[in-house]
């Protein structure tokens, strides 16, 4: 039997499912940054996450997303540079059909953002959702398979919906605030693993009880 923690930097961590990936060993763009042990799921090709799954990201808006992420099959993050201009008549990015409408490139450079992309620690985002550019989700939260995320969620929120919204929150405004202060995903792995089951199944003050003392 298994007695050490799993490794987080093994691009497979389920031994004979080459459909999950560890994100953090997989990605390799400076624009994307992934904490340990999230995990991507696909049958087809889940080592393509960073050309199918991150769309439009051409800088400098950064995807940041915490650590013990779980991301569904074909899960979508549409990133600032699907922008296009919408202040005058037409939305069509004339400039990049090149030619002689390359002059006016400026036109289609620039456009205002939201800032990085942010995923908190401890997420759970379903089959074939979409979360759009700028867009920050809270720890703990839970995304509904097809979701469109357009707005920030909550610590410990469940969205669902296109657009999201917010349907619960996983525990009462003091049990998030307790939760997030505990911050258990910053425990050392070892800690972690000894007292896995309450971190899986207890209650908030059950983790509290077993957190690691300064």
């Amino acid at each position: 039997m298994h007695r050490l923690p799993p490794d987080p930097t093994v691009l497979h961590p389920f031994p004979g499912q080459p459909r999950v990936v560890l994100l953090k060993p997989l990605v390799t763009s400076p624009l994307i940054e992934v904490g340990e042990y999230s995990y991507y799921d696909d049958p087809d090709d889940p080592t393509a996450f960073e050309t199918r799954n991150v769309l439009y990201h051409y800088g400098p808006e950064k995807l940041r997303i915490g650590k013990f992420c779980a991301l569904g099959t074909g899960v979508r993050f549409l990133m600032n540079g699907a922008n296009h201009r919408m202040d005058g008549p037409s939305t069509f990015p004339f400039p990049i059909m090149g030619g002689a409408w390359a002059e006016h490139f400026d036109l289609i450079t620039g456009l205002p953002g939201r800032g990085d992309t942010v995923v908190g620690n401890d997420v759970w985002i379903g089959y074939h959702a979409m979360v759009m550019p700028g867009v920050r989700i809270g720890h703990g939260a839970v995304i509904a398979s097809g979701a469109v995320v357009v707005d920030d969620v909550p610590d410990y929120g469940i969205v669902g919906g296109n657009p999201a919204r917010l349907l619960r929150t996983r525990y009462t405004a003091d049990e998030v605030a307790r939760l997030c202060a505990l911050a258990w995903w910053d425990w050392p792995t070892e800690h972690l693993t000894a007292h896995l089951r309450v971190v899986m199944s207890g209650t908030v003050g059950e983790l509290e009880a077993v957190a690691p003392r300064a």
